[in-house]
């Protein structure tokens, strides 16, 4: 086993994302994050293992912004959480990080284009050529033709490829996704998986991905593991689909 310790000296001088003794807990007590310390360089495809209520999902809502009730220092392109108010964080979030659930969060009223579109309308200006940046990116995640149907129209894998499309419609350097094929068969999970790895390589995008699942540790280049809030292992692997 690898000690976690040791891979502080060897990261990036200016991480993506960097938590120092971060600790988590919930009422009751109960510890969901216990002094986790770890930094993740530009362009790194992580996954984050661990048995389900290791802790994974809650560090990877505290290293996106997305909980900040928490003790320890989280830093996200170098500045520090603690520091930002609750508008610069929703800023910081917009700009520079997307998210990919296993709930696709949808909205069902909605067409593929208008789900896709959705982050446009949070940002501070109007996006330059939105329908064809949003069209590019349905085309990108392969639902070419797509655009006017309705999730209600797709199916599981095709509709985690539109909420795919939709966290990288702002173009972030950071991506987190969580257990976004929990849910989806062999087959189809896998497909996503190489979309994940294809979109990284072409981007260089940092990637955190939360995952109880060897097909989703394989693309990884790095493998963190969480036990009872604590990370217990860090190692770096060759990947490659299954």
């Amino acid at each position: 086993m690898t000690d976690p310790s040791d891979r502080t000296s060897e990261a990036p001088t200016a991480p993506d994302l960097a938590l120092r003794d971060v600790r988590k807990r919930y009422p009751g007590g109960r510890a969901a994050l216990d002094g986790v310390t770890v930094s993740i360089g530009a362009g790194e495809l992580v996954a984050v293992t661990g048995r389900s209520g290791s802790g994974k999902s809650t560090l990877l809502h505290v290293a996106g912004a997305l909980d900040r009730d928490f003790e320890g220092e989280v830093k996200v392109l170098g500045r520090s959480l603690a520091a930002l108010s609750d508008a610069e964080a929703a800023a910081l979030r917009h700009a520079h990080i997307g998210y990919v659930f296993q709930a696709f969060h949808l909205v069902a009223s909605w067409t593929v284009r208008q789900n896709v579109a959705l982050p446009a309308s949070f940002a501070p200006s109007p996006v330059a050529d939105l329908p064809a940046r949003v069209d590019r990116w349905i085309e990108r995640v392969g639902l070419a033709g797509r655009g006017d149907d309705l999730p209600t129209a797709l199916s599981g894998g095709q509709r985690q490829r539109v909420a795919i499309a939709r966290a990288l419609l702002m173009e972030p350097r950071i991506l987190l996704c969580d257990e976004p094929t929990g849910s989806l068969d062999a087959e189809t999970g896998a497909s996503i998986l190489g979309l994940f790895q294809s979109l990284h390589e072409e981007r260089a995008m940092t990637v955190l991905l939360v995952t109880h699942e060897a097909r989703a540790t394989a693309i990884a280049t790095r493998v963190l593991t969480l036990s009872e809030g604590r990370l217990v292992d860090d190692v770096v692997q060759a990947r490659g689909v299954e």
